[in-house]
């Protein structure tokens, strides 16, 4: 059996990236991911890139580090990532105050531009003006996420990768003697060898290190989206919710940790109204997001959906009934909506690369970072992510 420098599980946008960057050094890597067909946080995203939205140091430094990698992506992996720039536009609901919303975004590197109503829909027309009191809107990075991350694994395999469809089932220790040791990871089919395991898995991470007794401060909530087939509708911008409901969600819900010890849901869903639309014309409509503490927990498919278009009918009345199809996914996060990089305290070998707030701008950048990183370079940034902050 093939012994391996790395072995990375999960083969969304942050697996690809880092197990690439990884064989880019020249380490011996293993990508392992359970599903042909991926059915992931990565292919259900919006795609945006929000360069704009630095609000600390660390965070505006790799918004800048991103836009030019970016640039040159495409030429680097030899793909199509649909790379470009496009309008965000954020609604201000009708019963709050615009002024007040825009000043909420003024700590922003790129603060958005205040839009009445009549700019907003000069805008984005397939816009209802009577759901609105206004907008905010700034220029966004795009990119589809299934070509980017699909980009990214062929290069990863030209630069000597390996990859294998497979569930990861265990976190085995080398023994009792060493327990916090690993030495590989098992699946329903084999045992793959390796010093170092890098989980990368997004919402089921924390369930698959559960199960090898190791804790961690990583949490996921329960994503559900439409998304239709090509449509003869041009929606011009990526719309979003200016006053974002999600990471309010997302902080409510880690205030008592010991709630996702079993199986709870701390907060009430929050639905948050916006949509996109790619190159070829389809459209992804969303998104609800529940805080369901099992990542196997039951959704009834056909009230979320129709929660879902009738809220996006109010604000965007052409697409809410629009034909397309209903997906639900997990999303990582942290405690404080910085991800989780590096080595697991007290586990020797068994890394964490999850938990991204703003995941498409800056797992490119920390990727990168991270595979120089472990080749022996110092990197201050990786530092402050550290699991055990």
């Amino acid at each position: 059996m093939k012994n391996y420098d790395w072995i990375v599980v999960g083969a969304g946008i942050t697996g690809a990236a880092i197990a690439y960057e990884l064989a880019k050094t020249g380490l011996t890597v293993l990508l392992l991911e359970q599903q042909e067909t991926p059915d992931n946080a990565t292919r259900y995203s919006y795609g945006g890139l929000a360069y704009w939205s630095g609000t600390t140091p660390l965070t505006r430094q790799l918004c800048e580090e991103a836009i030019a990698l970016y640039q040159n992506l495409d030429l680097e992996l030899d793909a199509d990532t649909e790379f470009r720039e496009l309008d965000l536009l954020l609604t201000i609901e009708s019963d709050s105050d615009p002024q007040a919303t825009a000043e909420s975004y003024s700590h922003f590197a790129i603060p958005p531009r205040l839009l009445n109503i009549k700019e907003a829909c000069e805008l984005e027309p397939l816009l209802n003006p009577e759901a609105i009191a206004g907008g905010l809107t700034v220029k966004h990075g795009h990119i589809n996420p299934a070509k980017t991350t699909q980009g990214y694994i062929q290069a990863f395999l030209r630069a000597g990768g390996t990859m294998h469809i497979a569930q990861v089932i265990d976190l085995p220790a080398i023994s009792s003697a060493n327990a916090g040791k690993l030495r590989g990871v098992r699946t329903s089919n084999e045992t793959y060898h390796s010093e170092n395991i890098l989980i990368c898995a997004g919402g089921f991470s924390r369930q698959l290190l559960k199960c090898a007794d190791i804790p961690i401060k990583l949490y996921f909530t329960h994503a559900e989206v439409i998304e239709t087939p090509p449509v003869d509708l041009n929606l011009r911008t990526l719309i979003m919710p200016a006053n974002l409901q999600r990471f309010h969600l997302e902080a409510e819900s880690t205030k008592v940790d010991e709630l996702w010890q079993h199986h709870n849901e701390p907060v009430a869903p929050i639905l948050d109204v916006g949509a996109v639309q790619f190159q070829d014309g389809s459209l992804r409509l969303g998104q609800i997001s529940r805080v369901l503490t099992d990542p196997c927990a039951n959704i009834n498919a056909e009230e979320s959906e129709k929660w879902l278009r009738t809220n996006i009918q109010q604000v965007l009345p052409k697409l809410g009934n629009l034909p397309g199809n209903w997906h639900h996914c997990l999303v990582a996060f942290s405690g404080d909506r910085l991800p989780l990089i590096g080595n697991i305290p007290g586990y020797d070998g068994i890394h964490i690369f999850s938990g991204f707030s703003n995941p498409l701008v800056i797992v490119p950048p920390l990727a990168r970072r991270f595979a120089k990183f472990v080749a022996g370079g110092e990197d201050e940034i990786i530092t402050q992510l550290s699991p055990g902050r």
